[in-house]
């Protein structure tokens, strides 16, 4: 009989206070089920600091409704291609598109364009 193996929890500290976030990562560290988040990776729990953090409305990021499409499909995990079939654009205009979003959001790639918006309500998953 094989014992069921519980997936691994994902966790990001994002915490100005490098004293505390040392501390919970030491913590957690020794969790099992659960790994901590390398820099820039996409985590499924995210510890943040409440001072530190400003708190943000979907409001505060200006996106055209075109964008917001092109969110959304990218948080589906399209492609550039899947996303320009989808919304009947070409290629390289959902390439523009997707470049505007990882600015505007002041991401690193799609995956943390995505969390980025989802941690300030733009899209819920």
């Amino acid at each position: 009989m094989s014992e069921e193996v519980a997936p691994v929890v994902v966790v990001a500290i994002e915490i100005s206070d490098s004293a505390l976030a040392d501390r919970l990562a030491s913590l957690l560290g020794g969790v099992t089920g659960i790994r901590l988040a390398t820099p820039g990776e996409a985590a499924a729990v995210a510890l943040v600091s409440r001072e530190a953090q400003a708190v943000l409305q979907p409001d505060d990021i200006e996106l055209t409704p075109r964008e917001r499409d092109v969110l959304v499909l990218m948080a589906e995990g399209a492609s550039n291609k899947a996303i320009a079939r989808q919304l009947g654009i070409s290629v390289h205009t959902a390439k523009f598109h997707v470049g505007s979003l990882l600015d505007k959001l002041d991401a690193t790639g799609r995956t943390d364009a995505v969390a980025h918006a989802a941690r300030r309500g733009v899209i819920h998953l």
